[in-house]
């Protein structure tokens, strides 16, 4: 057995929130070479979108590793020495515990894991985030695994045709629930569209049992009690075989859908699919960048990456969200383009609100 552990965390920006400086990114490929050196690993990858630090690791002792979540929290810790030493901005603002405590879930960075025996061919693409919020990928993992107008193989192929199971989580709630589609895909909509409150955490396939796809979920806010910052998620997907062709899974991005997030995490804006070059948002903080990187899995090594939106056929979707980006900026702190009340709680809302209350009076 194999296991895919993406973590990730913002531990300083360069320049302000736009992107990541080349010395965090050497601290934590050195790291990762040692451990990988000790066969703690197998593989790894460092990565980056905008100012958030993504440490894509293979090995073999399965998903919440004490081990392998311990080495990712102290190259963390690491690259925040770092990026203080820099005056990096907001340096290890994701780090919300003082000491690692055996897991890293409520410590601050996000996780997205999963364990499967490895077939003959492996494609795995490894979404990377920034400026948005978990739940971000509801929509586009509707759309790769429930939607057959965006996988033909939903319809065409025998290995895709008996559906998917979606497990959601509430993330208010802190509980779990599973939904079969196709059967149970209005009930699944209900959850998913409310993506600040549900978040799907993994997709499987209901021929097999094997997990297709796994996401981060983890939100800063209610962690920490306030805003320190958006969650910036990252996704796990399968591809080819039981599961939806490469080009399934990355069409849904050629819709830049609504996120919210943006600047201090605060505002909606286009989700824009762009190259690892590009993925440095400066414009109000933004907007919302995402990432793809393609491997094929080989006895457990990383074979690439592939920059799979450095592709001219998401230009339309760069090009639509900038326009989208143009009309929603326009809004300025009205909604839609800002975040509706009820989501505004980590801001100064809370504190304005309590100073001013004595003074609303009664309609008459």
């Amino acid at each position: 057995m194999i296991t895919v552990s993406v973590l990730k965390a913002d531990v300083g920006g360069y320049v302000g929130h736009s992107s990541l400086h080349p010395d965090l990114l050497s601290t934590a490929e050195e790291a990762l070479s040692q451990a990988k050196q000790r066969s703690v690993l197998v593989d790894f990858h460092v990565g980056h979108c905008g100012d958030d630090l993504f440490l894509i690791m293979t090995h073999e002792r399965g998903a919440n590793h004490t081990e392998i979540h311990a080495l990712a929290w102290d190259v963390f810790i690491a690259c925040t020495a770092v990026a203080k030493k820099l005056k990096l901005y907001g340096a290890g603002q994701d780090l919300l515990a003082d000491a690692f405590s055996g897991n890293l879930r409520g410590m601050g960075p996000g996780s997205a894991e999963m364990e499967f025996e490895e077939r003959a061919s492996e494609p795995l693409l490894i979404f990377l985030a920034d400026k948005t919020s978990a739940g971000s990928f509801n929509l586009p993992l509707y759309k790769m695994f429930a939607d057959p107008f965006n996988t033909a193989g939903l319809v065409i192929a025998e290995t895709l045709h008996g559906g998917f199971t979606f497990e959601v989580q509430d993330i208010v709630g802190q509980r779990k629930i599973k939904f079969d589609a196709p059967e149970e895909t209005y009930d699944l909509l209900i959850f998913l569209g409310s993506p600040s409150h549900f978040a799907v955490k993994a997709v499987y396939s209901r021929k097999t049992g094997e997990i297709a796809a796994v996401s981060s979920t983890e939100r800063l806010s209610y962690i920490a009690g306030r805003y320190v910052g958006k969650d910036d998620p990252t996704c796990v997907v399968r591809c080819q075989g039981d599961f939806p062709a490469v080009g399934e899974v990355l069409e849904p991005f050629t819709f830049p859908a609504i996120v919210e997030g943006w600047m201090r995490g605060s505002h909606q804006g286009p989700w824009m699919p762009c190259a690892v070059a590009d993925a440095n948002p400066s414009r109000f903080d933004g907007p919302p960048r995402i990432v793809c990187l393609g491997f094929q899995l080989t006895e457990g090594r990383l074979i690439g990456p592939r920059d799979m939106f450095a592709d001219p056929a998401f230009d339309g979707a760069r090009r639509q969200a900038n326009d989208m980006a143009d009309y929603l900026r326009r809004h300025g702190p009205f909604e839609p383009h800002r975040l509706p009340l009820e989501d505004m709680e980590y801001t100064t809302m809370p504190e304005i609100a309590g100073r001013v209350a004595s003074r609303w009076k009664p309609l008459e």
